[in-house]
């Protein structure tokens, strides 16, 4: 088995996060597992073995990130493999959400990923060895997506974390990947993870036309498969010199493909405008 034997996942009650930790509980591997509600973490991974540990945590407590942090650590003596897979969706315009709900966004989607990092640095830089996967989205990648305006730009905030971690903590043996899933099917677009605006403006049909096709057609019918989705981020937990972009599967590849397409045509229109704007000599 890989070196890097201790995973800690958080979100892990539903969604891939709950897919990961199984398949890797079921390969031998170390699980810390979190989530707010520790009773429905234990049903949902339905495992009773010692190589698993249920944390009840609030992510975007640095207290409370801590003291699982170092939990994990006194439990199995060492943290190889932090997955943050803990968020969640906010629907609605930009126009129509409230401050609070995209802070609120935010605090999830970032700032609790933030409190999981810096909790679990000091531990990978001691032993010079690790690796991180920030759990982003296709949307995080390109912002086309009418009614996730807020989510986008919180994933947005993901991506250039991420891509700063990854070369900070390079010299210390960290590998860091930052892993962009298209479409899975998943719970993500029902109950509690993914929520609606509070007050909704009736001008916007088109975010109204995005959000109600998300819960209503495209939920239970992605074509992305999360066991699998889970296979490749063991398998590439397992590479020496690991991807700093995962995308996750072919819609995400397509709208990948599709935004730098726009935005290399962008550059070659404005080639000439753009780079007018040096001092003369």
């Amino acid at each position: 088995m890989n070196t890097r034997k201790t995973w800690f996942i958080t979100g892990a009650s539903k969604g891939l996060g709950l897919t990961l930790a199984k398949k890797l509980l079921a390969q031998g591997y170390n699980v810390a597992a979190t989530s707010r509600t520790i009773d429905a973490l234990k049903k949902a991974v339905g495992a009773e073995t010692a190589n698993f540990l249920p944390l009840a945590m609030n992510i975007v407590d640095e207290v409370e990130v801590d003291k699982a942090i170092k939990q994990t650590v006194t439990h199995f003596g060492s943290i190889d493999v932090i997955v943050n897979n803990a968020g969640y969706g906010q629907m609605g315009g930009l126009e129509e959400l409230t401050d609070a709900e995209a802070r609120t966004n935010f605090d999830v989607n970032v700032f609790g990923s933030l409190n999981v990092i810096r909790k679990a640095l000091p531990y990978l830089r001691t032993q010079q060895n690790g690796h991180i996967f920030n759990i982003s989205s296709i949307g995080g990648f390109t912002g086309g997506f009418p009614a996730f305006g807020v989510y986008c730009a919180s994933k947005f905030a993901v991506h250039g974390l991420t891509e700063s971690l990854y070369h900070e903590v390079k010299p210390f043996g960290i590998n860091v990947s930052l892993v962009m899933p298209g479409y899975f099917r998943t719970n993500f677009l029902e109950g509690d993870s993914i929520a609606k605006p509070q007050n909704e403006i009736a001008a916007y049909q088109n975010v109204r036309d995005v959000q109600n096709a998300h819960v209503n057609e495209i939920n239970n019918n992605q074509q992305g498969d999360p066991e699998k989705a889970a296979d490749v981020m063991i398998e590439v937990a397992n590479q020496a010199d690991p991807a700093l972009h995962l995308f996750l599967g072919a819609d995400a590849y397509q709208a990948a493909l599709n935004k730098i397409e726009l935005v290399q045509k962008d550059m070659e229109i404005f080639r000439t405008l753009g780079t007018t704007t040096g001092f003369d000599n």
